[in-house]
């Protein structure tokens, strides 16, 4: 039986996970441009599955933990957008969902959670199987900066203080990391803190997750070797050139064909 602390950490993921910049906007934009239906992967409590189903779009959101799928259900049915939403707990590893879409993405560096080289190309592999012929791939991660994984490996560090609607209590995220940079894993434990307006700590979560940054170069290789070929790369959600200086690798893939180029890797 699932006890009270996992029902009640999506309502702070909520609280304290409010995307990247631009990016559910560049999400619904491509939604809107493929016509739909939409897989995305890694939908967590539907943030963006939502946004791009404002728009009129299908939506078929898979997300592996049952709270979070659950919790996308009942924001979806209070927005009057359960028509357009179908929700799925399962593994993106090896999803069948009997059918095909025209665009499929993973937002918010879902991607990063899956620990083994195998892991993503199988995913790599499953989303192939589930695009169109001339479907689109689109997702997110960040480029890894090992100066900063030094200074933060082993240690609390503070991801700041997040008001909760409607309230005047904040949520303070702090989160101990440990890195294992041969298998390239970043172990989290992260704790959230939820205060009253007077500064009174009222209840205290304590989550943990784990990860593997890749670097950019890999990713392509990743690619190629799962059948896509890159047809563009950014270095944020409003199309800035990605480059040595670029924090988020935002990629569009689809599946290669014989004779069909993309872009090349990024040192080429």
């Amino acid at each position: 039986m699932m006890d009270d602390h996992m029902y009640r950490w999506p309502q702070y993921y909520d609280w304290t996970s409010d995307g990247l910049d631009g990016d559910v906007t560049y999400y619904a934009h491509l939604a809107m441009e493929s016509g739909g239906p939409v897989l995305e992967l890694g939908c967590g409590t539907g943030r963006c599955s939502l946004g791009m189903a404002r728009h009129g779009i299908e939506v078929v959101g898979v997300d592996r933990q049952p709270e979070m799928i659950q919790t996308a259900q009942k924001k979806a049915e209070a927005m009057g957008l359960d028509r357009q939403c179908q929700w799925v707990c399962g593994d993106m590893t090896q999803l069948q969902l009997g059918r095909r879409f025209p665009l499929v993405v993973i937002p918010y560096r879902s991607f990063l959670h899956l620990l083994r080289v195998k892991d993503q190309l199988d995913t790599l592999r499953t989303i192939r199987d589930h695009l169109t012929e001339d479907g689109l791939l689109a997702f997110n991660l960040f480029v890894p900066d090992l100066a900063q994984m030094v200074e933060e490996d082993e240690r609390l560090v503070n991801r700041g203080q997040f008001p909760i609607p409607g309230t005047r209590e904040v949520v303070e995220v702090h989160d101990y990391m440990e890195y294992d940079h041969f298998y390239q894993q970043a172990s989290v434990i992260r704790y959230y803190e939820r205060f009253s307006a007077e500064g009174v700590s009222l209840e205290r979560l304590r989550t943990s997750f784990a990860m593997r940054y890749i670097f950019p170069t890999e990713l392509f290789h990743l690619l190629d070797r799962a059948g896509f070929h890159v047809v563009k790369r950014y270095g944020g959600f409003r199309g800035e050139p990605f480059g040595p200086g670029s924090e988020e690798l935002v990629v569009e893939a689809k599946p290669a064909h014989e004779g069909r180029a993309g872009e090349p890797a990024p040192d080429g």
